[in-house]
């Protein structure tokens, strides 16, 4: 490795120390305020290690979990865009896409390359890997919405029948167990108010 490689490396570690002051909609589960994409990703790569188990296909955890921990660095250029508020949606995928380019491309080209690659695998979520690491992402705001009475799924009005639309797909085809999880928890929510189904 060369002096200039590892200048590339602390120029990319100090620039995703920006991930920490990306604000997420999501409520920590105590309600003391919401967390930042930093925390999430953490979080993610924890409930990999944790829950790997459940996952649908045969996972690589290292790989999940270098996945979970890179795949929203991209929001400190392109922002977090709320996953029930669709209309702010337009144009995500290309600032993701310029961001992982430029965030990703700090670093030397054997590195900048394997992030780069995984993080369109986490995009493309076709791999088993890259379903359990998508599945795992749609999970955990899942588990702190049931925990916070509502958490964001009240905030943004959003209904039952939203989230399992939006929800089931990418939890179920990367880890069943979990699914049947959320959906209880989302069932349980909003059987306890009726009038938010």
């Amino acid at each position: 490795m060369t002096t200039s490689d590892l200048q590339r490396q602390l120029d990319f570690l100090r620039e995703i120390d920006r991930l920490k002051s990306i604000v997420r909609l999501s409520p920590l589960i105590d309600r003391s305020r919401r967390e930042n994409s930093a925390e999430h990703s953490w979080h993610l790569a924890l409930y990999a290690l944790v829950l790997a188990e459940h996952a649908a296909g045969s996972v690589d955890v290292l790989r999940v979990v270098k996945m979970l921990l890179i795949h929203d660095i991209v929001e400190i250029d392109a922002g977090d865009v709320p996953f029930h508020l669709p209309a702010a949606h337009a144009g995500q995928a290309e600032r993701e896409r310029l961001a992982a380019e430029r965030i990703f491309g700090l670093l030397p080209e054997a590195q900048a390359s394997e992030f780069h690659d995984l993080w369109r695998e986490f995009e493309a979520a076709v791999s088993d890997d890259a379903r359990f690491a998508k599945a795992l992402d749609r999970f955990q705001p899942m588990l702190h919405n049931a925990a916070t009475a509502g958490g964001t799924w009240v905030e943004c009005g959003v209904t039952l029948e939203q989230i399992m639309t939006r929800c089931r797909p990418p939890i179920e085809g990367g880890a069943p167990a979990l699914w049947e999880a959320a959906a209880r928890m989302a069932e349980e929510h909003y059987c306890s108010r009726p009038d938010d189904a």
